[in-house]
Parts: C-alpha cells; sequence; structure tokens
C-alpha cells in the first residue's frame, strides 16, 4: 500500500490523539481537584496556584472544549483517510473503537452541562460516562496501533 498522498493526514491524527490523551489526563486531574475542593473541608494546595475553584474549573472547562475538538478531528480524519484510500469504511474494529469514544465524550460533554443541584444524576454519569472512556482510549489506541502496522515497512 503505497501512502504518501495520506501521510499528512496521519500526521495530523497521530498529534490528535497524543493531544487527546494529554486533554485526558488534564482534565482527570483537575475534575479529581474539584472532587476534592467540593467532598473536603481542605482546600487543594495547588488550587490557589491556579487562582481558586473557578479558575481550575475553567481550565477543565477549556481541556474539555479541547478534547471535543480533537475526537471530532480524528472522527472526520479517520472518515476522510480511510475513505479516501480505501475506497470505503470499516476495515478493522478501529472503525467501531472511534465512533464508540465519540458517542462517550459527547455523552461526557452533554451530562457535564446538565450538572448542577437541580439534577443530581449528571454528576454521577458524568464521572461514570469518564471512567468507561479510559477504556475506550486504551481500545481505540490500540486498535489505530494495528492499523498504523498495517502502513508501516
Amino acid at each position: 500500500m503505497n501512502l504518501p498522498s495520506f501521510l499528512w493526514l496521519w500526521k495530523i491524527a497521530a498529534w490528535s490523539m497524543g493531544l487527546s490523551l494529554l486533554a485526558y489526563l488534564m482534565l482527570a486531574i483537575t475534575g479529581a481537584w474539584m472532587f476534592r475542593a467540593r467532598t473536603s473541608q481542605q482546600f487543594p494546595i495547588i488550587t490557589p496556584f491556579l487562582g481558586g475553584n473557578k479558575e481550575v474549573r475553567s481550565l477543565h472547562y477549556t481541556m474539555g472544549i479541547s478534547m471535543i475538538s480533537l475526537v471530532l478531528l480524528l472522527l472526520a480524519i479517520g472518515i476522510v483517510g480511510t475513505f479516501g484510500h480505501f475506497g470505503s469504511l470499516g476495515h478493522s474494529s478501529h472503525l467501531i473503537a472511534g465512533l464508540i469514544v465519540v458517542a462517550l465524550v459527547l455523552l461526557s460533554a452533554f451530562s457535564a452541562t446538565q450538572i448542577s443541584a437541580r439534577r443530581p444524576w449528571a454528576r454521577p454519569l458524568h464521572i461514570a460516562v469518564n471512567i468507561i472512556l479510559f477504556v475506550g482510549f486504551a481500545w481505540v489506541s490500540l486498535t489505530g496501533w494495528i492499523v498504523v502496522q498495517k502502513y508501516l515497512p
């Protein structure tokens, strides 16, 4: 398989995946800080350096929007690149893994917008979806690595 015309697309995908995983890690850290600040009388040590809870929440939202954007970019790259190279989709389990990750990210984003005192179901749903998303990211990373191996000499 000769892939030079799509190599730039795969490079963007690799960077997007790496940055998505970094965003996920940052979201886990800031989410844990917000949880600790909400449930503990102690103020997290690092939070004052970030400017307080509002700034940590703002960082969490910014990282979340970034991860959503990166995952949607990955979806577009996957569809365009696979369709452009093979002429059709569904050549591996990577498609299913990717679609599940996209759905989980969007469900997480939706549940985040619903978090309030009037909706006690939203926060546990958000946290549970993000825990499941860890498995989804692991699965999509593994299947993506298998796909990459097809293109390497």
